[in-house]
Order: C-alpha cells, then sequence, then structure tokens
C-alpha cells in the first residue's frame, strides 16, 4: 500500500557521469528525504538490452549504480544486492555483463544477480486484477529496503517508463509475458504490490526515446530522487512533455489505492523545474510509440484482441515494434529501405490489399475481417510471440538483416545460455530448505 508520508521529487542537474558528482547528490537527497537505508537491501535497475556494439543507452548508467552503493552502504544498508530480469527470450546475464554490471560488482564488491537464476517463491497478490500471485525471486523476497534506479525514457506501449514500469523487471522469465497484451497496464500496477520501492533514484542524465530496449540517447543532465514511485513518475511524465493523468498505469495506479498523481500532493524542489527540463525535451519524436509514424514503406494494420475486444498494444504489435527498433538500431536505415508489403497484428476489421507484395500475420489470433489480397501471406505463431522466430521470419520477408546473425551475438546467447542453466541448478541445490 501507499506509505503515510509527504511525496516528495527532488530534481538535480547533472551533465555527465561523474561518480562524486552523482554521490553527492545521492547523499543530500537521501537526507533531505529523511531516508535511511537498512538491512538487507535490493537496487532494481533498468538492464532490460544492453550490446556493446549498437545498445548503449537502454540501461541505467553503471556510474549511477556505483554511486548509490557506496551511499547506501555509508548510510546503513547492511548488505546491497543488484538485481535484474532483463528482455524476454534472452538470458539476463548476457545483458548484465554487456552493460557492465559484472564489472561493476566485482569492483564495489557488490552482488549483481539475474532473478531468474535464483530460487523464487509463490507470492499472493491480494489486489491483482490479472496476477492474482508471482514468483518472487529470493533477493527481492528477502530485501528490508528497496532502491528502485530505472532510466527515464519514452515507452512504445505505455508513454513513459520509469519507477512504476520498471516491475516489469521483477517478474522471472516464466511469468514475464503473461497478460503483456491489452492489459498491460493493469499488469503493471498488479505488481506494485510486491514492487513498492523505499526511495527512487532515476538515471536521467540521458534519456532515451525511439525504441526503448534500443534507443537514440538525448542529454538531459538530472538525476531525479523521490520517496515515492507514483510521485516519481508524475514529475518523469510532465518532464517528457506529457500530462500524468495521460499515463494510464499511473492513473490505474492511483484508483487502486497505491497514491496520489496530483500536484497539489507531489513536492517538488531542487536546482532545476519541471518547466525548464520540459522545454528541453520537447519537439523529441519518439516515433515507435506510433507504428504508423515510423519511416518504412511496410504498411501496418493493427487491431483488436478476440477475447476482449480491446486494442492490443502491447503484445504482438510491441514485439513487432521492438524487432523494427532492434534492427534499425543495429543497421541504420535498414527499416526505411525495407522491401515494401504490409504486417498485421490483432483483428483487423478492414481490408488488407497488397498485391504482388507479402502480408505477414504476427499471432495466433491475428485475420483481416475484410478482403485480403497479397503475393504470400505468411504467418508467425505464438502467443507470447517468440522472439527468435519473430527475429527470423520478419527481416527474412521483408529483406532486412536480423541481429539474430551477428556471429559475435550468436555465440553470446548460446554461451550464456548455458552459464544461466548451470547457475540456476546450482543455486537450486544451495538454497534448497
Amino acid at each position: 500500500m501507499a506509505k503515510k508520508k509527504k511525496k516528495k521529487v527532488i530534481l538535480r542537474r547533472c551533465d555527465s557521469y561523474n561518480e562524486d558528482v552523482i554521490s553527492g547528490i545521492v547523499r543530500e537527497s537521501l537526507t533531505d528525504l529523511g531516508i535511511k537505508p537498512k538491512g538487507k537491501t535490493l537496487i532494481k535497475p533498468n538492464v532490460v538490452t544492453a550490446n556493446k556494439a549498437y545498445i548503449f543507452d537502454s540501461y541505467t548508467h553503471p556510474t549511477v549504480i556505483g554511486s548509490a552503493v557506496d551511499v547506501l552502504r555509508s548510510m546503513g544498508a547492511a548488505d546491497v544486492t543488484v538485481g535484474e530480469s532483463g528482455g524476454y527470450g534472452i538470458p539476463s546475464r548476457l545483458f548484465l555483463k554487456e552493460s557492465g554490471y559484472y564489472k561493476l560488482g566485482k569492483e564495489k564488491g557488490v552482488k549483481v544477480v539475474d532473478f531468474n537464476e535464483e530460487k523464487s517463491y509463490k507470492v499472493p497478490l491480494k489486489k491483482g486484477m490479472w496476477h492474482k500471485s508471482m514468483r518472487v525471486a529470493k533477493s527481492l523476497n528477502d530485501a528490508d529496503f528497496k532502491v528502485w534506479m530505472p532510466k527515464l525514457k519514452y515507452h512504445i506501449c505505455c508513454t513513459i517508463t520509469n519507477s512504476v514500469k520498471l516491475n516489469i523487471g521483477i517478474l522471472t522469465h516464466a511469468e514475464r509475458m503473461l497478460f503483456h497484451d491489452d492489459r498491460l497496464n493493469e499488469k503493471i500496477v498488479d505488481l506494485l504490490e510486491v514492487g513498492f520501492p523505499d526511495v527512487v533514484i532515476s538515471d536521467a542524465v540521458k534519456i532515451a526515446h525511439g525504441y526503448e530496449s534500443a534507443p537514440k540517447p538525448f542529454d538531459l543532465g538530472l538525476i531525479l530522487v523521490a520517496n515515492d514511485p507514483l510521485a516519481a513518475d508524475a514529475v518523469g511524465a510532465k518532464i517528457l512533455g506529457f500530462k500524468p493523468e495521460d499515463v494510464i498505469h499511473l492513473v490505474m495506479a492511483s484508483e487502486r489505492g497505491y497514491g496520489s498523481i496530483a500536484d497539489k500532493d507531489i513536492e517538488v524542489t531542487g536546482d532545476v523545474t519541471i518547466g525548464e527540463l520540459a522545454k528541453k525535451t520537447k519537439g523529441i519524436v519518439s516515433e515507435y510509440q506510433d507504428i504508423q509514424k515510423v519511416d518504412t514503406p511496410i504498411k501496418f494494420y493493427t487491431g483488436n484482441d478476440p477475447d476482449r475486444g480491446r486494442f492490443c498494444y502491447g503484445g504482438c504489435l510491441a514485439a513487432l515494434k521492438g524487432c523494427l527498433g532492434t534492427i534499425d538500431a543495429r543497421r541504420p536505415g535498414s527499416v526505411k529501405n525495407a522491401r515494401p508489403g504490409a504486417i498485421v497484428t490483432g483483428v483487423y476489421d478492414g481490408d488488407v490489399i497488397h498485391p504482388g507484395q507479402p502480408v505477414l500475420f504476427i499471432g495466433d489470433c491475428t485475420r483481416v475481417m475484410g478482403k485480403l489480397e497479397a503475393k504470400k501471406v505468411v504467418r508467425i505463431k505464438g502467443c507470447p510471440l517468440g522472439t527468435k522466430m519473430l527475429f527470423v521470419t520478419l527481416p527474412r520477408t521483408f529483406g532486412m538483416p536480423s541481429p539474430l546473425f551477428d556471429p559475435r551475438d550468436a555465440v553470446l546467447f548460446i554461451y550464456n545460455s548455458i552459464a544461466k542453466g548451470m547457475k540456476k541448478v546450482t543455486n537450486m541445490i544451495f538454497t534448497r530448505k
């Protein structure tokens, strides 16, 4: 439940990833908020993806994490762990390595864990709309003090991602894609029951736009610290140019009793204002938020979920956006220069007329209710959609290079998949009760 406290958000200028400067900001902000770490402390960053070759700004910068580790320890945290469950379909340990987190762990003497490799506990959710329970990794289950450290980003499905959306990464991969369809915003709110942090420290030195998991960076020069996740995200939304009430999962979280997102209930302090920051972000176009704005000869036809009749923004459409965004990050211009054709997601109530061109159906339920004309129709099955199949079939259909066929990445995927399995077995043996 929401904490009975004054909601406060501190905005501090920070133009570079300087460890001393960030440590000072974090220390001063925690002191100002009256927050004192205690016991087993879990830091949850945002490491949804990382790749040393072409994905640099999707994750919370390791320097911000390292600075927080030092400050938290000096202020009373007895045992600090950094834990994450990264993007679905890829071993999280691969992203933790590519982002520099394992290196950070060695330098700081802090444990860095993949939630998917730990023992987990089934925890009932009393307030969950769709998730009536969830598997909670040991380091999260045992935490006395939770520090959420997101990267402030525009989001292809949920308008923004900061501390509340960060909770998708507390789910193990076995449950990550449950209800990740037209129910995504409701799903996010379900997870607050377990993932309600004691403090939020957001990396907004560089924010991200485009496709948030393989994004384009923008220098904002900010560290945001708050004692409440909804307050942090309400302010973050305004910085990115949105009203908090435009962010559906924030409205739902407030309605479900997790706190207010109203201006009158949030105190904002610091050495830079929301207005100054919003002026800097004005004009940023995060094109993958609206698939129809992507510069490509591929045409998109998006439809509803067949069971609930609601627009399925978080299922196959989200996977499609992610696939295209990743392809374009790895080989810029690939999406713009793709072979013409069409892609359909969900139940599309209309005609799809593309004689002489391929039409790709993504997902089990996808169909066209009107007239369909195509040179050939290709279907990728799955619900949820298999990442590997999507990254093979979609690029092949439209003449684009697939990241899956990068020799370096393929070797790393295989190696880390094996290492993940071995680590999981080892952890289960030594934590068995």
